[in-house]
C-alpha cells in the first residue's frame, strides 16, 4: 500500500512538472504536438475510437463524418495540450489569446437588464478559455465537478481560481451559489452537454438519440437571466481564439423538459457551425449508474 501511494505521488509530481513545462511553450507548438497526441489517442484507445466514430456518424452521417474525421482527431489533441497553457499561465496572458470577439453586444444588453447572465458553453472549441476570458470583464461563477484524478483536480482548481472566476460545486450548495450570483445580477456558466449524475437529468433527444441531459441549465432559466450561447473557436496555426457569443435561436421556454430539450437543440446548432472542434470522443450517451434506462430509439432514427 505504501509503495503504491509513493508511486501515485511520484506520478502526480511528474505530471504537474510536465504540465508546467508545457505551459511555457507557444500555443502554435502545443497545437502541433496536440495533433500528434490526437492521433496517438485514436490509434491506441479502442473505446475512444468507437465513441468518436459512433457519435460523428449519428450526428453528421457517414459521408460528412468521414470527410471531417482527420481534422476532428487533430483538434481533439490540440484541446488536450492547450490546457496547461490555459490553466497555468497568468490570466492576462491567457485572455490575450482571444484575438477576436463576435456578439459582445449581447453581453452589454444583458448587463443593462440586470437579471444576470447564463452562459452555456458546450464541449466545442477551447471551452476552458471561455470563463477565463469572461472573468476579465466581470465576475462569473461556473459549475464545477471535481475529476477523479487528483493531479487533474489540482490543475483545474489552479487554473479556474482566478480573481473574478468563482467555482460552484455540482451539488445542492453549488446550485444555491449559482442562484445567488444570478440574483446579484452576475454571470454564471456551465457545460450543458455534460452528463449529469443519476437523478439529475432526463433522457432527451440529442442528434436523434436519447442522451441523459442535465436539467439544471433549464431550471436556471426560470431566474429570468439572459441566456447566451458562447464558444471559442480554435484558430489555425496557434493564432489564438475567436470568441463567439450567440443568442438562442428562439426564446427558451415551456416546461423543464421542453427547455432542456431546446438547449440540446441549441448545442446541436453550435456544433454544426464547426463540427471538427466538438469533443466527439466524449461518451455523451452513457447511462449513469442508478439512472433509469433510456427510452427505445424510434425506428428510422437510429
Amino acid at each position: 500500500m505504501v509503495k503504491r501511494s509513493c508511486r501515485h505521488a511520484n506520478a502526480y509530481r511528474l505530471v504537474i512538472t510536465l504540465s508546467r513545462l508545457l505551459s511555457f511553450l507557444p500555443l502554435s507548438w502545443l497545437h502541433a504536438l496536440g495533433v500528434l497526441l490526437g492521433w496517438l489517442t485514436w490509434l491506441f484507445s479502442p473505446t475512444y475510437r468507437r465513441h468518436m466514430r459512433e457519435n460523428m456518424v449519428l450526428a453528421l452521417g457517414e459521408a460528412e463524418a468521414a470527410r471531417i474525421r482527420t481534422a476532428a482527431i487533430g483538434e481533439t489533441g490540440k484541446g488536450m495540450l492547450e490546457l496547461p497553457r490555459i490553466w497555468l499561465r497568468p490570466l492576462a496572458e491567457t485572455a490575450s489569446r482571444v484575438v477576436k470577439v463576435s456578439g459582445w453586444e449581447l453581453v452589454e444588453a444583458a448587463s443593462r437588464r440586470g437579471k444576470g447572465i447564463l452562459y452555456l458553453t458546450p464541449h466545442l472549441g477551447c471551452f476552458e478559455v471561455t470563463a477565463q476570458y469572461l472573468s476579465t470583464q466581470a465576475p462569473i461563477t461556473v459549475l464545477y465537478r471535481p475529476p477523479k484524478r487528483a493531479w487533474l483536480q489540482a490543475m483545474i482548481e489552479a487554473g479556474r481560481a482566478r480573481e473574478q472566476l468563482h467555482l460552484a460545486a455540482a451539488d445542492l450548495s453549488g446550485v444555491r451559489t449559482l442562484l445567488k450570483a444570478l440574483r446579484r445580477g452576475e454571470a454564471v456558466g456551465m457545460l450543458p452537454d455534460q452528463a449529469p449524475r443519476a437523478g439529475e437529468g432526463r433522457w432527451l433527444d440529442f442528434f436523434g438519440r436519447p442522451a441523459y441531459t442535465m436539467t439544471l441549465a433549464a431550471r436556471l432559466v426560470e431566474s429570468g437571466a439572459s441566456v447566451i450561447m458562447v464558444w471559442a473557436e480554435r484558430l489555425p496555426a496557434g493564432a489564438g481564439y475567436h470568441f463567439r457569443l450567440q443568442p438562442p435561436t428562439q426564446p427558451i421556454s415551456g416546461t423543464i423538459e421542453q427547455r432542456a430539450q431546446q438547449i440540446n437543440h441549441e448545442i446541436e446548432h453550435l456544433i454544426r457551425q464547426c463540427p471538427t472542434q466538438y469533443l466527439w470522443g466524449y461518451n455523451r450517451y452513457k447511462r449513469r449508474r442508478g439512472s433509469e434506462p433510456p427510452p427505445p430509439v424510434e425506428v428510422g432514427r437510429a
